[in-house]
């Protein structure tokens, strides 16, 4: 076997050692964070969700984030099925606090309908808006989801919502999203973060005391 050869066989294997101690590590820290149960009832066996923000701020598993970091729609990065089509979900579970989350879960962001992992072409029902966690509630868990449509396209029952409005966003759940449109879920991540400085210009912007 050539020396070449053998370095991109050494470097595959160790990619698929790296996958699958991601997807490992991913199905552990979900279920020690509590988000399951919190956001879903079972958990198969997924892949890590890439998720990097425009601030070079990245999403690993439960690391501490600020709202001002997260402000902008993140890059999303997956693997895809050819002509497979694919929800990205985001929500919060902890509204208005993890201690007391009678708004549960507060929907931060919803595409469905993405044609492999072409995000830019699915189809925005909740644009994306980042955190907002009220100020002395502590931090928030802010969950990725990537679920596989099993059925192929879909259609969505439920209104339009900008990023410049609060309407149907709290009191969401991912549990019934899955059920109704029989979503099967393939990859996750999540953050948590508190509020810091730029929470209030959120808020204002999810009044409409904000313009365009």
């Amino acid at each position: 076997m050539s020396k070449s050869l053998s370095l991109v066989l050494i470097a595959l294997l160790s990619l698929n050692y790296y996958c699958n101690g991601a997807s490992e590590e991913a199905q552990r820290r979900l279920r020690e964070e509590e988000i399951i149960p919190d956001v879903l009832q079972t958990l198969p066996e997924i892949d890590f969700l890439s998720v990097f923000y425009p601030s070079n701020a990245k999403v690993e598993l439960g690391n501490v984030l600020t709202p001002t970091q997260v402000k902008d729609k993140p890059k999303i990065t997956f693997k895809a099925e050819e002509d497979a089509y694919y929800t990205i979900v985001m929500t919060d579970p902890d509204a208005p606090s993890r201690k007391e989350p009678s708004r549960r879960e507060f929907r931060h962001w919803l595409v469905v309908n993405i044609p492999g992992n072409d995000i830019s072409n699915g189809e925005t029902i909740f644009e994306y808006i980042g955190s907002g966690p009220p100020q002395g509630t502590g931090l928030h868990r802010y969950v990725f989801l990537l679920f596989k449509q099993k059925n192929g396209k879909i259609d969505f029952e439920g209104p339009y919502v900008s990023n410049f409005s609060s309407l149907g966003r709290p009191s969401t759940s991912t549990r019934d999203l899955v059920k109704k449109y029989d979503l099967e879920l393939k990859a996750a991540n999540f953050y948590e973060a508190e509020y810091d400085s730029y929470v209030p210009t959120l808020h204002s912007q999810l009044s409409g005391k904000s313009g365009r």
